[in-house]
């Protein structure tokens, strides 16, 4: 091969890598995941007046809810933020809101943008995955009311909840 075939090859396969790349996970700067220490330094931030409440479960502390209304200075947005933490880790965050059908769009198109095409799974349901690292966009509405969910899940966390779960005889 010449040189100029093998300095074209050296800048189309990182290209090609990217392209194929799996979305990421993180939206607004939370990530399914994370530890308990930057979910709180992130949601902090990112609180308006009222305190993050973290609740534990009843039977032990290695299960807890998390949540608080938060604005992302970035773009003014504004949702109720609750997250799952399994073991001092993100399990699963949600972020809530409601308004119109601009609301949907507007959502819809920030998520494209940020993570591309999504997969249809429901009527009212798109999802990203990457791996075991799940974003679902889940919407529903009566008449021009419209509420909105932006999931994120790492299963891997998640599936540690098993252990915390009491059998019945």
């Amino acid at each position: 091969m010449t040189a100029l075939r093998w300095g074209v090859l050296a800048l189309a396969v990182p290209a090609l890598l990217n392209a194929q790349a799996p979305p990421q996970t993180a939206y607004r700067g939370f990530a399914p995941g994370a530890t308990y220490r930057d979910f709180v330094a992130r949601a902090r931030a990112l609180a308006g007046r009222d305190p993050l409440v973290c609740n534990t479960a009843k039977r032990t502390a290695q299960i807890m809810e998390c949540g608080v209304a938060i604005r992302d200075p970035s773009d003014s947005a504004t949702f109720y933020l609750s997250a799952s933490l399994i073991e001092g880790q993100v399990s699963m965050l949600s972020f809530h809101d409601s308004g119109g059908p601009a609301l949907v769009d507007g959502m819809r198109r920030d998520l494209t943008s940020r993570f591309g095409p999504g997969k249809r799974t429901g009527r009212s349901t798109i999802e990203w995955a990457n791996g075991r690292k799940v974003i679902r966009f889940n919407w529903r509405g009566r008449g021009n009311a419209r509420w909105i969910y932006v999931s994120l899940e790492d299963r891997d966390v998640t599936d540690r909840i098993a252990k915390y779960v009491q059998r019945r005889p």
